[in-house]
């Protein structure tokens, strides 16, 4: 039987690699959803022909999940910073 303090150690050494996992999806996940975006928009342009709906579908899911993911790696950092013992 495995002690509490290898399966401590183990996920304190498989924190960083889920983190660098989560980020990269954080980061596939916004991307996708830059469609239709200007170069002046990503500086704080405005553009006037954006309108405003209700996302449906796909685009709705991938939304949600990348909020899901910047919710898990925020708490995996967190868990990593308070089991890594400063």
């Amino acid at each position: 039987m495995v002690s509490s303090d290898a399966q401590m150690e183990a996920l304190v050494s498989a924190l960083p690699y889920a983190e660098i996992i989560l980020g990269i999806l954080l980061i596939v996940g916004i991307v996708l959803q830059q469609r239709g975006a200007t170069l002046g928009g990503a500086f704080g342009g405005d553009n006037f022909a954006s309108t405003f709906y209700k996302r449906r579908g796909a685009e709705k899911f991938l939304f949600n999940a990348t909020i899901a993911i910047a919710v898990i790696l925020v708490l995996a950092a967190i868990a990593n910073f308070l089991l890594s013992g400063l």
